[in-house]
C-alpha cells in the first residue's frame, strides 16, 4: 500500500507563492485555496473595513488593514490568516513602518463576514486561533441574519442585532458603531 506524504509549507514558502489572484491562507502548513465572495461579502468587508480605517486615522492609534493582509499566527505550525479587516495598534509596528510583507502576529482586532461557503465549525476555528495568537477582539459578521458576534479572550461571545452598538474596546476605546450600518447600502 502507497503511502502519500504532505509537504507542509513554511511561511517563507508560502509568502513566495506567486501573486495571482488567488486567495490564500496558510493552515498549519498547508495551503487553503479560498473561492472568491460574492458582491454582498465584498461591501459589508469594505464597509467594515472603511469604519476601522476612520478610527484609526481619527485616534491614531494604530493601522487598518483589508482582507488581503496575511497575519502570521504561528510558526510552527506555519500559519497565515487574512481576515476580511483588521486593526493593530501602533505600538506594534517596527520603527513606526508597516512591513512590506506579512505582518508577523495577530491583529488586536480581527474581522471575517461569514460567506455562503463558509462553515459555523471552520469560522469558529479561526476565532480560536485568533484568540490564542493574541487576539483581542474578533467580529464575526453574519449578513444572513444582520448579526454581529463579538469574541474576547475571557468572556463569553456576544450576540448583537442590527440595532446594537458595535464596540472594539480594550482595541479602540470609545468606538461604537451600530451593526446596521455594515447592511446599508
Amino acid at each position: 500500500m502507497a503511502q502519500t506524504t504532505t509537504t507542509l509549507m513554511t511561511v517563507e514558502e508560502f509568502g513566495r507563492l506567486p501573486d495571482d489572484a488567488a486567495r490564500r491562507e496558510l493552515v498549519r502548513g498547508e495551503v487553503i485555496e479560498r473561492t472568491p465572495s460574492g458582491s454582498e461579502h465584498s461591501v459589508i468587508g469594505l464597509a467594515v473595513g472603511s469604519v476601522l480605517r476612520a478610527a484609526a486615522r481619527s485616534s491614531r492609534a494604530g493601522r487598518a488593514f483589508g482582507a488581503d493582509c496575511g497575519f502570521v499566527l504561528t510558526a510552527d505550525p506555519a500559519t497565515a490568516r487574512a481576515p476580511d479587516a483588521a486593526f493593530v495598534r501602533k505600538e506594534r509596528f517596527p520603527r513606526g513602518e508597516v512591513p512590506r510583507s506579512f505582518f508577523v502576529g495577530a491583529p488586536d482586532l480581527a474581522v471575517e463576514v461569514v460567506s455562503p461557503s463558509d462553515t459555523m465549525s471552520e469560522l469558529l476555528g479561526k476565532v480560536e486561533e485568533y484568540l490564542a495568537a493574541g487576539t483581542q477582539v474578533v467580529w464575526v459578521v453574519v449578513p444572513e441574519r444582520r448579526e454581529a458576534y463579538v469574541y474576547r479572550p475571557t468572556d463569553a461571545p456576544q450576540v448583537l442585532g442590527a440595532g446594537d452598538g458595535l464596540t472594539a474596546d480594550p482595541v479602540l476605546p470609545g468606538l461604537s458603531i451600530p451593526v446596521a450600518e455594515f447592511f446599508e447600502a
